[in-house]
């Protein structure tokens, strides 16, 4: 199963960069990576990055993520993936822009 993870084209050149992130700052401030599924990450882009649209959407595999990768409820009680350690960039599994239309942001065909 993929993961998503929502960056701002400078957090995506800095985790690149480093080979691995601790997250951005409202990872740092939670304590956790926060991910989202295939069917919350729309929701996600328009929560929390509604106008913005230098963004990345980057996709990982949920079951190479080990143990440190928890399922915790959040938004009305949905579980949300939740990572308590770094994240590699060797891990990635693919990474595409996010542009931001008229209508709100454009995902990848097939995401879904």
């Amino acid at each position: 199963m993929l993961i998503f993870k929502i960056l701002r084209r400078s957090e995506w050149d800095a985790f690149r960069a480093a080979g691995e992130t601790a997250g951005v700052a409202v990872d740092l401030a939670d304590g956790f990576i926060h991910f989202s599924t295939a069917a919350q990450v729309a929701e996600t882009a328009a929560k929390w990055f509604a106008r913005e649209s230098d963004l990345v959407l980057v996709a990982f595999n949920a079951d190479t993520l080990g143990p440190a990768l928890k399922w915790e409820p959040s938004r009305g009680g949905a579980l949300f993936p939740h990572l308590y350690r770094p994240l590699k960039l060797s891990e990635v599994v693919w990474d595409k822009s996010l542009p931001l239309g008229a209508t709100g942001h454009i995902f990848p065909e097939g995401l879904w």
